[in-house]
């Protein structure tokens, strides 16, 4: 009896000395790969992406005429040629990946995109979270209204309901320049959306009063509507803004290398090119 209990303390101690080394495997290799991706995150991808002649680039595909789907579902638009023919010239094709526009910069720094090429302006607070491409375009904030409303100035929206695109540069600037509108809006709050074509949704249906949103987005939308006369479009005292690309701040090679063709774009005329197919004019 005495042999048989042995023996069956025995086979329990192996078994948990099996179960205690295999979980120390377990973790190790979870802890090891949980090391690779944050080495991944944390070092220059420029090698990656020039091996695998791939680039991952975030944008939110509904921002004409930066990124956006046409009538028959394919993605175009002035970013989209611009970085196409960028990374052309670099031997790297783009995979376009929409995205949450409000977690843009998680996405990028947790490592599920390369960039974010989708008329990113380039501010203050996003400088601290993204590394930015030298600006390639300049835009600003612009106040669409229904001209049935006579909302011909900013003062004009006094106690009205505005809207705009959450975590978008016109977020910003309207609240870090209360006095250029947000003091006049109902409630000093803008109804945020997710994207502005829910956002003009709901201006041509009454629900909001105005809009703030990017120049390039407003006169494109306007120009491209059947009845472009119904709408106002109203410039106030926001500044200029710049686009940018933005990079991790660890992509110090893949950033010189957008810079230099960015560069030879603006050099050879190619750039221009862009911007009056797009836009009907160069900068």
């Amino acid at each position: 009896m005495k042999n048989k209990k042995t023996l069956v303390n025995s086979i329990i101690g192996l078994i948990v000395i099996i179960l205690i080394a295999f979980g120390v495997y377990s973790f190790t290799k979870s802890d090891n790969k949980s090391t690779t991706t944050e080495s991944q995150k944390q070092s220059d991808s420029w090698n990656r992406i020039k091996s695998d002649k791939q680039i991952t680039i975030g944008l939110d595909d509904t921002f004409v005429p930066m990124g956006f789907r046409n009538n028959k579902g394919k993605l175009v638009g002035f970013d989209v040629d611009l970085a196409n023919a960028v990374f052309k010239e670099l031997g790297v094709k783009v995979k376009w990946q929409q995205i949450d526009w409000s977690m843009k910069e998680t996405e990028l720094n947790n490592g599920n995109i390369d960039a974010i090429w989708n008329g990113y302006t380039i501010t203050d607070a996003r400088k601290k979270k993204v590394a930015f491409s030298n600006p390639y375009y300049n835009n600003t904030q612009l106040l669409v209204t229904l001209k049935k409303n006579n909302i011909n100035s900013f003062s004009d929206m006094k106690d009205k309901v505005l809207g705009n695109q959450t975590a978008s540069s016109g977020d910003e600037v309207l609240n870090a320049q209360p006095k250029v509108l947000r003091d006049y809006i109902k409630n000093q709050k803008a109804v945020g959306y997710d994207t502005f074509d829910k956002a003009f949704n709901d201006l041509n249906a009454g629900r909001i009063d105005g809009l703030l949103i990017d120049e390039v987005y407003a006169r494109y939308y306007v120009a491209h509507q059947s009845n472009p006369d119904n709408y106002t479009i109203t410039t106030g005292g926001f500044p200029v803004d710049k686009n940018g690309v933005g990079f991790r701040k660890s992509d110090k090679q893949l950033r010189q290398k957008v810079n230099e063709q960015l560069a030879a774009f603006k050099k050879d005329g190619r750039m221009a090119q862009l911007e009056k197919k797009w836009f009907g004019k160069a900068q």
